[in-house]
């Protein structure tokens, strides 16, 4: 019978090229492929059997081979393991292990990520079993670009009831995350002939860059402790926009809340204008002084593109959003994504999907949120002695998972605070690199209380007090009384 190479055991793609000795062109191999590093340390190799049935070669030959190999160095054969690529041959790379890099900071303070230690394990493995158990074999097959029917499904009521968002499942597009959903919104407008855009000033330079790759133009929208200034639209400099991108819930990075008369001329300017208003709600289910505030697209659903994600309550690690677009954008986005990438992966769906349905996503928000109200109630304890002596100002501290740190005075020095927490193993994030032009506006410190983990979260304050204990009320330098400790 002949032996079948596709059921044999570890694959193993190998050059032996032709000619006498295939011994000698096996170890020559092996050897070369070793020392280009294609078989890096620690990688198993085929059992003797499997490969020599895989090559049609003597297993005594294959045998002869490893041990050749194993007294010169390039192999090690492990009892019970079987046959891998020693650490002490040319190839030195290990799968998983980083390239050695220069010291910097360990502790960061950044926005934009959760504490990843949160997320719930127990939860997603028990909602991905009963998912997969319970789905039906069309689920796993292309489908319908939009996403699965059982997650869009469980989005529309958990969005209806949560963010008071109008969600039809047939207007729901499910993606890998924010950053697709707003390319694929931008080459929908692109598509349809608009060529500018507005984004709120600050904001994230990384949305704005994905924006201008499909050919659209950024035009700053400013912001100020109302939210975006919406009341500008349709005025000098802003007459032409065919949508604006913005964060009412809680902008960023200022976390201003944008107030109800905004809301309105919003609203009013995309009506007039046929314009479209591309709402991001990333992290609008952290409120922690009163009931979370309801999305715009509640009372606009047919000018706004609502997009939401799992990346701040979940993890960014799980690559899933979503869209409940109008009416008269849904087949132009559903376009994009076809042609972007067909269909988000379906496992993750149908574990959302059951997760979501079986109030488990409600239960982990709960928790991760009180857990996130201590990291913000700690932060404000320890920067209250700044606050008092004027040396900085604390805003947007009512939701979500950054503080605006402002730095008082006219020479308040944001660099300096950077490069002073630098020094204390501290990375922080300066309001400046959000502007559309870096130079404009009053400095800042972006103080993300999501990212460290329970155990550095303490350490990193405290790094964060030390380098803003130098700030006085005009931004310079402070001279420590004797008691104090520096």
């Amino acid at each position: 019978m002949t032996p079948d190479w596709s059921t044999s055991g570890v694959d193993l793609h190998l050059e032996t090229g032709a000619g006498a000795g295939r011994r000698a062109r096996l170890e020559g191999a092996l050897r070369e492929a070793i020392r280009a590093g294609r078989l890096v340390a620690g990688t198993r190799l085929p059992s003797t059997r499997a490969l020599a049935t895989d090559l049609g070669l003597a297993r005594g030959t294959v045998t002869a081979t490893y041990d050749q190999l194993v007294a010169e160095g390039y192999l090690e054969a492990r009892p019970g393991s079987g046959t891998l690529v020693a650490a002490t041959g040319a190839a030195v790379a290990v799968p998983g292990r980083e390239p050695a890099s220069r010291p910097g900071p360990t502790l960061r303070l950044v926005p934009g990520s959760p504490d990843v230690t949160t997320f719930p394990v127990a939860a997603w493995s028990r909602a991905s079993r009963a998912a997969l158990a319970a789905a039906p074999v069309a689920a796993f097959g292309y489908g319908d670009p939009r996403g699965l029917l059982e997650l869009r499904t469980a989005l529309a009521e958990h969005l209806a009831r949560t963010r008071g968002v109008l969600a039809d499942p047939a207007r729901i597009v499910v993606t890998s995350g924010y950053a697709q959903a707003l390319a694929l919104v931008a080459q929908a407008l692109h598509a349809a002939g608009a060529r500018r855009v507005a984004m709120e000033d600050p904001g994230l330079g990384f949305h704005r860059e994905i924006v201008r790759r499909t050919g659209l133009d950024v035009v700053p929208l400013p912001v100020d402790r109302d939210g975006a200034r919406t009341d500008l639209l349709g005025g000098a400099g802003l007459a032409d926009v065919s949508a604006v991108v913005v964060t009412p819930a809680h902008q960023y990075p200022t976390g201003a809340t944008l107030a109800p008369g905004r809301r309105r001329a919003l609203l009013d300017w995309a009506r007039a204008n046929g314009a479209l208003v591309v709402e991001d709600d990333y992290d609008g289910e952290f409120r922690y002084d009163r009931q979370p505030v309801g999305a715009v697209q509640g009372i606009g659903p047919d000018e706004v593109v609502y997009v939401g994600s799992v990346s701040k309550t979940i993890g960014p690690g799980v690559r899933l959003g979503w869209m409940v677009l109008p009416e008269r954008w849904l087949d132009p986005v559903v376009a994009a994504k076809t042609y972007a990438d067909h269909r988000t992966g379906t496992v993750d769906q149908l574990a959302l999907a059951h997760l979501v349905a079986s109030h488990g996503y409600d239960r982990h928000v709960r928790a991760v949120r009180a857990r996130y109200r201590r990291r913000r109630d700690l932060l404000v304890d320890r920067l209250a002695a700044a606050v008092a002596r004027g040396a900085v100002e604390v805003t947007g501290v009512s939701a979500g998972l950054h503080a605006l740190v402002g730095l008082r005075g006219a020479e308040a020095d944001e660099a300096a605070v950077i490069r002073r927490a630098a020094a204390l193993g501290l990375e922080v994030t300066g309001l400046g690199e959000h502007r559309h032009v870096p130079a404009d506006g009053e400095p800042g410190i972006v103080v993300g209380f999501g990212t460290p983990s329970e155990a550095e979260y303490p350490r990193a304050l405290a790094a964060l007090s030390r380098a803003l204990s130098d700030t006085g009320p005009a931004g310079k330098p402070r001279t420590a009384r004797p008691t104090e400790r520096r």
